[in-house]
C-alpha cells in the first residue's frame, strides 16, 4: 500500500470512529472529525501532510493513489 492510500485510509478511519463515539459516548467528539477534515483541506492546498512525512520516514513506497 503507498503513502497516499494509507493517508486516505487513516482519514476515513478517523472520521468514522469520532463519529461513532459522538453516537456513543460526546458530541464534542465531533470536533474531531472537523480537525480531521481541515487538515485534509489544507493538504490539499499546501501538499504538507503530517502523516503523509511520518510514513515516508518510516520506509513506505509512495506512488499515485489514482492509477
Amino acid at each position: 500500500m503507498t503513502v497516499e492510500r494509507m493517508v486516505m485510509a487513516f482519514a476515513g478511519l478517523f472520521i468514522l470512529a469520532s463519529l461513532a463515539l459522538a453516537q456513543i459516548h460526546s458530541p464534542d467528539w465531533l470536533w474531531f472529525t472537523a480537525f480531521v477534515g481541515a487538515n485534509m483541506l489544507q493538504a490539499a492546498f499546501t501538499g504538507f501532510c503530517p502523516l503523509a512525512k511520518i510514513l515516508k520516514a518510516a520506509g513506505v513506497k509512495t506512488g499515485c493513489a489514482f492509477q
